[in-house]
């Protein structure tokens, strides 16, 4: 049987990847705005800009959960919790990490039905032409991997609650 440790690991390692692809996205999206705006100085703008950002700009946030999340990147106050006693906060932080995987299961699914909607129906964007599907699939890619990591987090929260 594979280890808690070892699929911990795994899922880290796949979402610092998954990270690199977002890092690489930004940069992608600098450049491209870059050009776009040098572009309009010699009267030329780079056109459907504004929907490629748009539309890599959702599937970079979606990509950067995961990785944040396994960092714990994400802005809360903890100075409350700091005064729980140990299993209060273990039960209030395995609510919080099932919750959320429930919260972003949701997400996931929708969106892989909603990509699965405008695939059929050939839905383009207005620009350029382009199908919007495979966007709305690199979110529900970022999502889906985000509720992996979730889980993972409920389960620590689970096994720190029986070492105690």
């Amino acid at each position: 049987m594979i280890s808690f440790l070892r699929i911990e690991k795994f899922v880290d390692a796949a979402a610092e990847k998954v990270n690199l692809l977002a890092a690489a996205g930004v940069a992608f999206i600098m450049f491209l705005t870059v050009a776009d705006v040098v572009g309009r100085l010699f009267g030329s703008p780079i056109k459907g800009t504004y929907e490629i950002v748009g539309f890599v700009g959702a599937v970079i946030i979606s990509f950067a959960l995961p990785y944040t999340s396994v960092k714990n990147g994400h802005i809360y106050v903890d100075i409350l919790m700091m005064k729980m006693p140990r299993m209060v906060r273990v039960v209030v932080y395995s609510i919080n990490a099932l919750v959320s995987t429930f919260l972003f299961g949701i997400i996931t699914w929708q969106s892989v039905v909603y990509a699965h909607g405008l695939k059929a129906s050939g839905e383009v964007s207005l620009t350029l032409q382009m199908p919007v599907y495979p966007f709305i699939y690199g979110v529900a890619l970022g999502c889906g991997m985000l509720c992996v990591v979730l889980l993972i987090e409920f389960l620590r929260q689970l096994r720190g609650a029986e070492i105690g």
